[in-house]
C-alpha cells in the first residue's frame, strides 16, 4: 500500500543548479552553472583550519556564533560601512546565507502576510515565505539593466505587506542597487510595520569602482533590516557554508529563536580560522573586486566575435548573455542543448522567475580558472 502525502510545496522540484550540474556531469559538460569557483581558497585560511582542529576547538560552537568571529565582523561592519554593531545582540553566524535568509523569513512572516520579491529571484526566497504561510507579490525587472521599479513597489504595497525582500549584488542578473535606492526604499518604508531583508552575499564583489550601496550605511533603514553575508563567496569556500545575518536586537531575538533549531551551531574550528583570517588579511576582501572584475572582462573579451550578447554586469560572478540572435529556442531547452550537444553548462534565467518569463537569456559563473574561461569562451564562440 503507497502512502499518498499532501506536500507543503508542490511546486517545488530540484533545484536548478543541481539538475543542471548533474546534467554537466553526465555529459561531461564545462559546469559554469553552479555558482562555486573553480580554484582554492587562500593557504594561509586552510592552515588556520588545521591549526584551531589540532587546538581541539571541534565541540560544538555557541548557538549565536564563536565570539572571536562575531567580533571581527563587527570591527569589518565599522570599517567597511560606519556601522557600529553590538556583538552579542546583533550579530549571528549561520550555516551559510541560505539557512540566515530562511531563519530571517521564517522568524517574521507569518500566515496571511505579503512579501515583495524581485524577479529573477534566487530560488530559496519563495519557498520559505510559503513554508511561513506568507505569500509572496512579485515584481519583474526588465533588461538589459534590471533595475527596481520603485513605482511597481508603491503600488504592490497593501496593508498586508511584512517584509520586501532585496538582493544587491544581484543574483542572477549582476545589478547593484545605489544609495539612492536605499534611501527610497527607506521612504517606502517609514512609519510602517514593513521589515526588509537585505541579501547581500556578493557585498565584496562589486566593479567599477562602485561603492556597495549596503542597508547597514543607513542607519533609520538598518533599524528594520535583516542583513544577510556569506563567508563563501568572500572567500572561495562555498562547501563551508559559512554565513551571519546582523539585525537590530528585537529581529535578532527572533532570528535566533528560529536558528536555534535548524542547525544551532555552526562548524567551529572554520569560524576561528575565518575570525583570524579577516584580522590578518584583510586586504582579500578589500581586493575581491578587482581580482573578479579581471575575470569578467576576460570573459567578455573572450566573446567577442560570439553571436552572444553580454548584458551589464555590474556585481556577483555572474554573467549574462542574451542568446536570441543565435537561437528561438526556450532558454530551459537552449541550456540543456548547450549542455549535451556543445558540452557547456549554463542556467536558464526564466527558472528565477515565478511565471517562468523568458527573455532569451543565460547564466554563466565567470569565478573560474583562466583556462577554463578560455575554454568556456571558444565553445560560446563556435555556435
Amino acid at each position: 500500500m503507497s502512502m499518498h502525502l499532501a506536500s507543503k510545496l508542490p511546486q517545488v522540484g530540484t533545484t536548478i543548479f543541481s539538475v543542471m550540474s548533474a546534467l554537466a556531469n553526465e555529459h561531461r559538460a564545462l559546469n559554469l552553472a553552479q555558482g562555486f569557483p573553480d580554484f582554492s581558497c587562500p593557504e594561509r585560511l586552510m592552515q588556520l583550519v588545521t591549526e584551531h582542529m589540532q587546538a581541539g576547538r571541534n565541540q560544538y560552537a555557541p548557538m549565536t556564533g564563536v565570539l572571536a568571529l562575531r567580533e571581527a565582523i563587527a570591527e569589518k561592519t565599522l570599517t567597511c560601512y560606519g556601522a557600529l554593531v553590538d556583538v552579542e545582540r546583533e550579530i549571528t553566524v549561520t550555516s551559510g546565507a541560505t539557512e540566515a535568509l530562511f531563519a530571517a523569513i521564517m522568524a517574521v512572516v507569518r500566515a496571511g502576510d505579503e512579501v515583495i520579491v524581485f524577479d529573477p529571484a534566487y530560488d530559496s526566497y519563495a519557498p520559505a515565505v510559503e513554508l511561513a504561510g506568507g505569500q509572496c507579490r512579485h515584481i519583474g525587472l526588465n533588461p538589459p539593466d534590471y533595475a527596481i521599479d520603485w513605482q511597481a513597489v508603491r503600488d504592490a504595497i497593501t496593508p498586508r505587506t511584512r517584509l520586501i525582500i532585496i538582493n544587491s549584488p544581484h543574483n542572477p542578473t549582476g545589478s547593484v542597487l545605489g544609495a539612492a535606492d536605499i534611501t527610497i526604499l527607506a521612504e517606502l518604508t517609514r512609519g510602517s510595520g514593513i521589515l526588509v531583508l537585505s541579501d547581500e552575499v556578493y557585498e565584496h564583489i562589486i566593479f567599477d569602482g562602485q561603492e556597495h550601496a549596503s542597508v547597514l550605511r543607513h542607519e533609520e533603514l538598518r533599524a528594520r533590516s535583516f542583513v544577510i553575508s556569506s563567508f563563501g563567496k568572500t572567500y572561495h569556500t562555498t562547501g563551508w557554508k559559512l554565513g551571519y545575518c546582523i539585525a537590530p536586537a528585537a529581529l535578532s531575538a527572533e532570528f535566533r529563536k528560529v536558528h536555534q533549531y535548524l542547525t544551532f551551531s555552526t562548524c567551529t574550528p572554520m569560524q576561528y580560522a575565518v575570525a583570524d583570517f579577516i584580522a590578518e588579511c584583510p586586504e582579500h576582501y578589500q581586493e575581491l573586486p578587482q581580482f573578479y572584475q579581471a575575470k569578467r572582462d576576460s570573459f567578455l573579451e573572450g566573446l567577442v566575435g560570439s553571436g552572444f550578447k553580454p548584458l551589464p554586469c555590474k556585481g556577483t560572478y555572474f554573467q549574462l548573455l542574451d542568446y536570441s540572435a543565435v537561437s528561438d529556442e526556450r532558454d530551459l531547452d537552449f541550456a540543456r542543448r548547450l549542455t549535451i550537444e556543445h558540452g557547456l553548462a549554463a542556467i536558464p534565467v526564466s527558472v528565477f522567475f515565478a511565471d517562468g518569463r523568458d527573455d532569451k537569456v543565460l547564466r554563466f559563473c565567470f569565478a573560474k580558472s583562466e583556462a577554463t574561461l578560455r575554454e568556456g569562451t571558444k565553445i560560446l564562440c563556435s555556435i
